[in-house]
């Protein structure tokens, strides 16, 4: 039990791999805020667990992750209702796949809200309610190393992630605060998971390891991080992509 005694945030935390980090950090004995973009996806996402675990100390929050005021709002809710806020997950995240001719400023925008917006305040917020022994975890991608073929706008929220990582693990060091981040690889998020076999398969070939990741190695990750088994650890940038960006 990794986390006992720990209280966490996991924004985007309705489906994919922000649930799988969720159900881990539960496993592991920590109180967490489960945080989505709307009320009704995130009070789904709590009955769910509940109805698998009635006794798991687990709670739903929506707040806009473009709004700090509202971010630090609702995790100064959470603080007072678990006595205590000790994780930051910041992994909410949208992606586009259009061609840079076809970007338009609005979408360029909403990426930018949610992709680096959302970190950044959910970083701000965190750094005014944690204390010393704190966590922010961030979600970054392989592609802040790789790139992608369309869709730019995600690719360079990533890489803005990794600088906002890098730059306050240094910032929020002499506060005992550690900051880091995860980059996953393929990962069978619904999205994923969908695709018929002959189209899984070439992709899976590719990956030095031969398989798609699960969202639950991605949350392991997230659970080392988050414990005090990385105590000495901050301003990781971890990929978890089967060697993709080896």
């Amino acid at each position: 039990m990794l986390l006992t005694g720990k209280t966490a945030v996991v924004t985007g935390g309705s489906r994919g791999i922000g649930l799988a980090i969720v159900k881990r950090f539960l496993e592991e004995g920590a109180n967490v805020a489960l945080c989505g973009s709307r009320e009704e996806t995130a009070q789904k996402a709590v009955k769910a667990i509940l109805a698998e675990n009635p006794e798991a100390p687990v709670m739903g929050i929506w707040p806009n992750v473009a709004d700090e005021a509202a971010l630090e709002a609702a995790f100064r809710e959470v603080a007072e209702h678990f006595g205590g806020l000790d994780i930051v997950c910041n992994n909410a995240g949208i992606s586009h796949s259009m061609p840079l001719d076809s970007y338009t400023p609005e979408q360029l925008d909403q990426i930018v809200d949610v992709n680096i917006k959302g970190v950044f305040n959910g970083c701000q917020a965190a750094s005014r309610v944690l204390g010393a022994g704190g966590v922010i975890i961030n979600t970054s991608s392989m592609v802040a190393k790789m790139g992608q073929q369309s869709g730019v706008g995600y690719p360079m929220s990533k890489f803005a992630v990794n600088g906002l990582t890098v730059s306050l693990a240094r910032e929020l060091g002499p506060q005992g605060i550690r900051v880091n981040a995860v980059a996953p690889g393929v990962t069978a998020t619904d999205m994923v998971a969908a695709l018929p076999e002959e189209m899984i398969k070439p992709i899976a070939d590719a990956i030095p390891l031969r398989r798609v990741g699960q969202p639950e190695d991605v949350a392991n990750a997230f659970v080392f991080l988050a414990s005090d088994l990385a105590s000495y650890v901050t301003g990781e940038v971890l990929a978890v992509d089967g060697g993709m960006t080896v």
